[in-house]
């Protein structure tokens, strides 16, 4: 701690992401794609390459909303691009919800939520997930300045239904309800139809995920174009240049190579429920996933001995020594061999 830290600084607790190892290791914790992004990305980023760096890029970012919005079915006045979804999220925090109220979140959920309340001095009330690790909406139906989810849900990767977001959304009318979809392409709902019917909804997607490209740094948010400005407000109140031109070129890239997404997605997808048949084999609960990790209860429930005995034979997962949710490892679903690799660690363990 500094003398010079101001008062702030000195009181915050900042998120903790996933460790990036040095050594080698099998790493399923921090969802990552685990193949490579899509060709016609990485030919985009090489082609931007070149002696155009000494410009800087479009502060606007015009054909990558372009290109979004496409996507989407929206227009490209009801897109806000920023540098991965962590920073759209960071100005959402800032420039849609009131002070007065208290913001509304899920008990156990992506946990940059509570550090970016604390930053931009926000009041906040936890909602508490019902025994079965879901969201009930039912229970945000209170006075707020704002309420914030992601569904899927993280760490969990329960998801909420379309039709439950707009009953939220009805009830909810005077503050913004943002929907935080990091995961949705691997079996959720996407509820970006839903910004032409309520003005006080806004979508944050990522390609860090579905799109590989989370080295990259691209994060989008969907709504109204009155929601939109006020982000592009803030935006350009604090960096006007957040995407670079590499960053748009592959972002652009990997958005029209619509094969390559559908067919990794899918991919994934049946990963997924095959490693979520393999540990319920092995005596794991494991919640219901629609994203690219699953939520598994280890038989004995020590979760954080299994974590540090599987770290030992060279496999990273997740663990939260959080209450409700520290008897849970939360894992990456990667390739077929890195997921063999999990297992063959685990049948290890006896």
């Amino acid at each position: 701690m500094s003398r010079f830290w101001s008062p702030l600084v000195a009181s915050l607790s900042p998120y903790v992401p996933g460790e990036q190892p040095k050594a080698q290791l099998t790493k399923l914790n921090t969802n990552e794609l685990p193949w490579a992004p899509s060709s016609r990305a990485l030919e985009a980023i090489g082609g931007a390459n070149n002696e155009s760096l000494r410009l800087y890029p479009d502060p606007e970012s015009v054909d990558l909303r372009a290109a979004l919005a496409k996507v989407a079915g929206v227009s490209s006045a009801e897109v806000f691009v920023g540098n991965g979804s962590d920073e759209v999220l960071a100005h959402v925090f800032r420039a849609l919800f009131q002070p007065r109220r208290p913001l509304l979140f899920p008990d156990i959920s992506y946990s940059f939520y509570p550090v970016y309340a604390a930053l931009f001095g926000l009041d906040y009330e936890t909602v508490p997930l019902d025994d079965d690790f879901a969201v009930q909406l039912e229970d945000y139906q209170r006075p707020n300045g704002g309420i914030i989810f992601a569904n899927p849900n993280a760490p969990t990767g329960v998801v909420v239904g379309a039709a439950a977001i707009a009953s939220l959304l009805a009830a909810n009318p005077d503050t913004v309800v943002v929907v935080d979809e990091a995961y949705v392409d691997f079996g959720g709902e996407s509820v970006v139809p839903l910004i032409h019917k309520f003005s006080n909804l806004l979508v944050v997607q990522t390609l860090s995920k579905s799109r590989g490209l989370a080295g990259l740094r691209v994060g989008a948010a969907f709504g109204d174009a009155a929601l939109i400005e006020g982000l592009q407000r803030v935006k350009d109140s604090f960096n006007s240049y957040p995407l670079d031109r590499l960053a748009q070129a592959g972002a652009i890239a990997a958005l029209e190579d619509v094969g390559w997404f559908n067919d990794s997605c899918q991919r994934l997808i049946e990963l997924r429920e095959w490693l979520a048949a393999e540990l319920r084999d092995r005596g794991f609960g494991v919640l219901p996933s629609a994203a690219n990790f699953l939520f598994a209860r280890p038989d004995h429930g020590d979760a954080a001995k299994v974590f540090a005995q599987l770290r030992e034979r060279g496999v990273l997962v997740r663990h939260f020594a959080k209450p409700r949710i520290d008897e849970f490892l939360r894992i990456t679903v990667g390739t077929r061999e890195e997921c063999q690799c999990l297992l063959d660690a685990l049948d290890d363990l006896g």
